[in-house]
């Protein structure tokens, strides 16, 4: 009986043992995947990392920079010139200009031949209100120094932010020298997408230059469209020269503006089935009198107003050839304030050979790229749509 006790006490301790063999092995095992990350999966580069920082006689760079290399890199391999990296400056820059609006004090920033950043503050604006003059001198925004490398784009990253919010401003100025600190209320800023004026010489045109299609862009061209209507213009030009486009679903709804009816494109995800856009009412501006200009520089939304509208026979394109741009990107905001772009779908315009050839849509009056900007692409676009 001592025996048999004695030989079940040796059962449990092995057992035991090898419980407790097991838990560490299985917390060593999550501490190293959770410790390793990415560098786990990557060897290779966290090899060459080791290897970089025991031996490299320069010094490496910090480690944010090396991040976004990593990441850099990374987009390379995947070959895609449409998925992008975008740093936290340019990001927040490109989302005001989407969103058509910003938080901001209401200045226009240049910087002199010496490197100098100026502030010249905008009518009525906060900071014109707070006492900024104009070529006032930008030495701070809040505890950020701007020294002569740093880039417009930080600096106008620096000075917007949320609405309501606040933000000090240190200038010098060359009267007196001295530095003075304002602390200025953001309020909201527009960005217009868009500008419109009578053609002179030919009273009854509208035109309408659209420069980027933002989330304010259908608002904005019902209210140019109609501002120049009651000035009596009875005939209209859109001009998309070097719109790179912006949101699709701003495109849509402003193509849609101009159209009785149709699908405006159809687009697919990956693994999702197509669907269709349609337009579900007659436009606004469905019946009157338009042309279109593009050149190399229209591309993507922009494209797809032009080429909806080409394909119904809406409109004639007149200029080059555009960009030739199919493909959506999502935009996905990283922790850091910055941001990665990837390609996720891709759109076609019923009806349309697009991309065409290597190119975009091919206007029915053409001309070479060179004189695009030239007068005598207007007087062709004011020609042509006075036959309608």
């Amino acid at each position: 009986m001592g025996k048999n006790k004695k030989l079940i006490t040796l059962f449990v301790v092995i057992l035991l043992q090898a419980i407790l063999i097991s838990i560490a092995y299985a917390i060593g095992f999550w501490l190293g995947s959770t410790r390793g990350g990415l560098m786990g999966e990557f060897p290779i580069l966290a090899e060459s990392y080791e290897i970089l920082k025991e031996n490299t006689i320069k010094e490496l760079p910090s480690p944010k920079a090396m991040e976004y290399g990593m990441v850099r890199g990374l987009l390379q391999v995947l070959n895609d010139p449409y998925t992008i990296f975008v740093e936290p400056p340019q990001h927040k820059l490109e989302t005001n200009q989407l969103e058509g609006k910003f938080g901001g004090i209401g200045a226009r920033i240049e910087r002199n031949p010496a490197g100098k950043y100026l502030l010249f503050p905008y009518i009525d604006s906060p900071a014109k209100l707070a006492g900024i003059q104009d070529a006032d001198q930008l030495e701070k925004v809040d505890d950020f120094v701007i020294g002569s490398d740093t880039t417009v784009e930080d600096v106008t990253a620096a000075v917007r932010g949320d609405v309501g919010t606040t933000v000090k401003i240190s200038i010098s100025r060359t009267s007196s020298q001295e530095e003075v600190m304002y602390s200025i209320v953001r309020k909201e800023i527009t960005l217009p997408s868009l500008s419109w004026n009578l053609i002179p010489d030919q009273p009854q045109i509208g035109l309408v230059q659209i420069n980027i299609i933002s989330a304010t862009t259908p608002d904005e061209v019902i209210k140019a469209i109609n501002d120049l209507k009651s000035k009596n213009a009875s005939h209209f030009i859109i001009d998309l020269r070097n719109n790179g486009g912006g949101l699709v679903d701003a495109g849509l709804k402003t193509a849609a503006l101009f159209l009785n009816s149709g699908v405006i494109i159809e687009q697919q995800y990956r693994g999702q089935p197509k669907k269709d856009f349609p337009v579900n009412k007659p436009g606004l501006f469905a019946d009157i009198p338009a042309v279109i200009l593009i050149n190399h520089g229209t591309a993507s939304a922009a494209e797809i107003i032009a080429g909806s509208l080409q394909v119904q026979k809406r409109v004639q394109l007149i200029g080059s050839p555009s960009y030739g741009k199919d493909s959506i990107q999502l935009v996905f905001d990283l922790s850091d304030g910055s941001s990665l772009h990837v390609t996720a779908a891709h759109w076609w315009i019923p009806g349309l050979v697009f991309p065409n050839n290597g190119t975009g849509l091919i206007p029915d009056i053409l001309f070479p790229e060179e004189e695009t900007q030239s007068p005598k692409l207007l007087q062709a676009a004011i020609e042509k749509v006075l036959e309608n």
